[in-house]
C-alpha cells in the first residue's frame, strides 16, 4: 500500500506526535478509498452549476422525494450533544483552545476550516492543541505573564471539530503525488489521535461538516465514518456530524443530507455568509434578480433568509435533530455605549432563534456567551432542546428559497468601499496565517472575504448602478473606489508598516478575484498557495 509523502519541514516542535507511523497509514487508506470519489462528487459540483447557468433554477429533487415523505428519524443524540442552547467557535490555537473550553459554552466548534489559516504550523498545532487538551496538559503563560488553564472537566465545552472542506487539497501530504484532501488530513488525524480518549471522557468524535453541496456529499461523510469506526474497533454510530447548511444547492436537499448521516447525524447549523456567497456563486449570471446588496443590508429577517431557517428548524425538528442557529460575531469592546447596542442587537438575534425553535446558536467571543444563553434559557429553561417544536406551519416552496429580489436595498458605492475594506484586512492576515479576525468590531472568517469579492464581482458583472451615487459599477469605476480604500488604509498604518504587513498583496488577491472575467470558486484555491 503506498505510503504518505510528507512535504513539509521537519522543524515543527512536536510534530512526529501527529504523523506517526500507524497515523499515516489510516491517512493512506482514507485517501486510496475515499479521494477518487471526492474527486466525482467535484466534478458533479461543476455540472450542477452549469445547469443553474441554463435555467436560473433550482428545486427539491424528484428523485429523493421518498426520502421527503418517508417515516424516519436520526440517532439520538448523546449525553454531551443533548443541551447545545450556546456554541462558541474559533480556532484551534493554544490560547482559543484554552478560553473556548473555559467559556461557558455547551459546545465549541475546533476550527480547521473557515477560522484557521491552513498554514501547516495550524494544520499541525491545532491537532497537538486538542490532544493536549483532551489529556489536560494544555496550561501555559503566555509572553504578557498571563496564565491560561482549564476548568475542571466538567465545565467544559464539548468539543465538535470542523475539518476543512472537500474542495481543498493538503499540499504537505501525498500519495503516490497526489495530495490528501485537507477534510480526510484533518478528520483522520483528529480522529484516529482523539476518539478512544473522548470515549473515555463520556463524549466521542464530534464533526461539523462544511460546504456540504449534496446529500452525495453527505452520504461520502457517512461511509468515511463507517469505515473510520471499523479500522479503529470503535462501535458505529459513535461519531456524530452536524452539518453546516451553507450552501443554497444544499438548502434544497436538508432532509437528504440528514437521512444520508441518519446513524452519524446530530443536526443542521444555518450559517449566514457562506449561504448568501453561495446564491452569488450558483446565480451570478442570472441578472438583477439575483443580484445581493450590501452584505449587511441582507438580514436574518430577509424573507428569502427566513424561509431558509424556518424550513431548517422544520427538518431538524421532524427527524428529530438539533437546529443551531447563525453567528454573534460582536467583539465587546471598552466603550460601554457600543456595547449596550451591540449586546441589544445580538439579544434581539438570539430571541428571533429562540423563538422560531432554534435549539442553539454561535457566538464568537466568550463574552457573548451569557447573553445568548439568556436568550435560550427564557425560552428553553430546563430543557435541553425544543425538538418537540414541530413546525408544521412552515411551509417553504422553491420559489421562497429563491426570492432574492425581493429585497428593497440596493448596491451602494459605501457598501463597495466597505467590500473592499473588509477584504483587504481578512485576506492580510489570513495570508499571515490568522484566519480568525478582528475587522471594524466583528470576527470575520473566510466567508467574509468570500462574500466581498463574490458581491464586487456581480455587480461588476451584473452592471449595477450604485445607490447613492448613482455610478455604474465598471471596472474602471471599481478600480478608482479600490485605489482610493487601499491608499486609507496605507495612511492609517504607515508606509514602514504596510510594507512589512504584506497588505498589497492580499489586495492584489482581492482585486484579481473580483476583478477577473472567469469567477473563481474558491478564493482559498490561489490564496493556498500564497501561503509560506
Amino acid at each position: 500500500m503506498s505510503a504518505v509523502t510528507v512535504a513539509a519541514p521537519r522543524t515543527l516542535p512536536r510534530q512526529e506526535e501527529v504523523l506517526t507511523e500507524d497515523a499515516l497509514g489510516f491517512l493512506a487508506e482514507l485517501h486510496r478509498r475515499f479521494t477518487p470519489r471526492r474527486d466525482e462528487l467535484l466534478l458533479l459540483r461543476a455540472r450542477r452549476r452549469k445547469e443553474i447557468a441554463g435555467t436560473h433554477r433550482l428545486d427539491f429533487l424528484p428523485a429523493t422525494a421518498h426520502v421527503r415523505e418517508g417515516d424516519w428519524q436520526v440517532a439520538e443524540a448523546p449525553p454531551a450533544l443533548q443541551d447545545r442552547r450556546v456554541e462558541i467557535t474559533g480556532p484551534t490555537d493554544r490560547k482559543m483552545t484554552v478560553n473556548a473550553l473555559n467559556s461557558g459554552a455547551r459546545i465549541w466548534l475546533a476550527d480547521f476550516e473557515d477560522a484557521s489559516s491552513p498554514t501547516w504550523e495550524n494544520v499541525i498545532g491545532g491537532q497537538l492543541n486538542l490532544n493536549d487538551a483532551f489529556h489536560r496538559r494544555i496550561d501555559f503563560t503566555d509572553e504578557r505573564g498571563k496564565d491560561y488553564a482549564l476548568r475542571p472537566d466538567a465545565e467544559l465545552a464539548t468539543v465538535v471539530t470542523r475539518p476543512r472542506g472537500w474542495h481543498l487539497d493538503e499540499r504537505h501530504l501525498s500519495v503516490s503525488g497526489r495530495a490528501v484532501p485537507g477534510a480526510l488530513v484533518d478528520f483522520g488525524l483528529y480522529f484516529f489521535h482523539n476518539a478512544k480518549r473522548l470515549i473515555e471522557l463520556g463524549k466521542g468524535p464530534y464533526f461539523y461538516l462544511p460546504k456540504l453541496e449534496s446529500h452525495l456529499e453527505a452520504r461520502l461523510w457517512n461511509d468515511v465514518f463507517v469505515f473510520a469506526q471499523q479500522a479503529l474497533g470503535i462501535p458505529q454510530g459513535t461519531i456524530r456530524a452536524t452539518v453546516l447548511i451553507e450552501t443554497i444547492t444544499a438548502a434544497f436537499e436538508m432532509e437528504e443530507i440528514l437521512y444520508e448521516l441518519r446513524d452519524h447525524a446530530s443536526g443542521l447549523n444555518a450559517g449566514r455568509w457562506d449561504y448568501l456567497f453561495s446564491i452569488v456563486k450558483n446565480f451570478r449570471d442570472a441578472g438583477e434578480t439575483f443580484v445581493l446588496p450590501d452584505r449587511n443590508a441582507v438580514t436574518m429577517t430577509a424573507p428569502f433568509m427566513r424561509a431558509y431557517t424556518e424550513l431548517l428548524v422544520r427538518t431538524c425538528h421532524r427527524r428529530g435533530a438539533h437546529a443551531i442557529g447563525g453567528m454573534a460575531a460582536f467583539i465587546p469592546s471598552r466603550d460601554a455605549d457600543t456595547n449596550a447596542l451591540a449586546f441589544q442587537r445580538v439579544r434581539a438575534d438570539k430571541d428571533r432563534e429562540a423563538g422560531d425553535g432554534f435549539d442553539g446558536s454561535w457566538v464568537a467571543h466568550p463574552g457573548l456567551v451569557p447573553v445568548a444563553r439568556e436568550s435560550f434559557d427564557a425560552v428553553l429553561g430546563d430543557r435541553p432542546h425544543q425538538k418537540d417544536r414541530l413546525r408544521e406551519d412552515v411551509a417553504v416552496t422553491a420559489d421562497d428559497l429563491l426570492a432574492v429580489g425581493s429585497l428593497e436595498a440596493r448596491p451602494t458605492c459605501e457598501g463597495l468601499r466597505n467590500a473592499v475594506q473588509v477584504g483587504t484586512r481578512y485576506l492580510q492576515s489570513w495570508l499571515a496565517g490568522r484566519g480568525a479576525v478582528a475587522v471594524f468590531g466583528l470576527m470575520e472568517d473566510v466567508a467574509t472575504a468570500e462574500i466581498s469579492r463574490s458581491q464586487i464581482w456581480q455587480w461588476i458583472n451584473a452592471e449595477v448602478v450604485l445607490a447613492d451615487t448613482g455610478d455604474r459599477a465598471t471596472r474602471d469605476n471599481v478600480r478608482q473606489v479600490a485605489a482610493d480604500q487601499l491608499l486609507a488604509i496605507r495612511d492609517e498604518l504607515g508606509e514602514d508598516a504596510f510594507v512589512a504587513g504584506g497588505w498589497q498583496r492580499a489586495f492584489d488577491l482581492l482585486m484579481r478575484l473580483s476583478l477577473e472575467e472567469e469567477y473563481v470558486d474558491f478564493l482559498t484555491l490561489p490564496a493556498y498557495d500564497m501561503l509560506d
